[in-house]
């Protein structure tokens, strides 16, 4: 296992959560009061390209499934929160997650705030490998920032709990996901062997 870095901490904005701009020249933040107001439109088409120091990963996201989740995620992405982020877990054969720029340790922060629940429509089949979902802890409603991409899920963990959000699909760049899901373990908490950083989240619409 290697060490993984925090990035260096953003601004913050308390109180009510303006949309970012869609063009991406809002100044990273890293730490909110409140969570996002909608600042996507439902029925749109968003792609999320994510730069990582491994290569690139476009994932086609899925506001129609779950449009708190996907809007919170285009949210974050714009104000840069997941700059210079970490994939802190790495499951051999199963997923990489990231999302976590604020720690303490990585993997145990999020935005300050959570969003509720969404489920898919059909868990049994929701979680195929491409999936990209919130990551949440065993408490209802408690997603926040963090994510997973899915890897495979032979043994069933994902479709028998359900409970994951799905923000959509890697349609470009599985290749590089599974490159980086090598620098997995099998530690109890998946702990990389090499730091692979998400360089930038670029949100493109329509």
């Amino acid at each position: 296992p290697v060490e993984i870095p925090l990035p260096a901490p953003g601004a913050s904005v308390t109180g009510e959560l303006p949309c970012p701009e869609a063009d991406g020249s809002s100044e990273r933040t890293t730490k909110f009061e409140q969570g996002p107001s909608f600042c996507i439109d439902e029925a749109g088409s968003y792609t999320a390209t994510l730069a990582t120091s491994e290569g690139d990963i476009v994932i086609e996201l899925d506001p129609a499934t779950s449009p708190v989740a996907v809007n919170n995620f285009v949210v974050l992405a714009r104000y840069h929160f997941y700059d210079g982020v970490a994939f802190h877990r790495i499951v051999p054969g199963f997923v990489n997650q990231a999302g976590d720029p604020v720690g303490p340790t990585p993997g145990t922060g999020g935005p300050g705030y959570s969003i509720p629940d969404e489920y898919p429509r059909d868990p049994t089949t929701a979680y195929q490998p491409g999936t990209v979902a919130m990551a949440r802890t065993q408490e209802p409603n408690s997603a926040g920032s963090q994510f997973f991409i899915v890897i495979g899920d032979e043994d069933g963990a994902l479709a028998s709990a359900g409970t994951y959000a799905v923000l959509g699909k890697v349609i470009s760049g599985m290749d590089v996901a599974q490159a980086i899901n090598a620098f997995g373990s099998d530690t109890p908490n998946g702990d990389p062997t090499k730091v692979v950083t998400i360089d930038t989240v670029t949100i493109t619409e329509g």
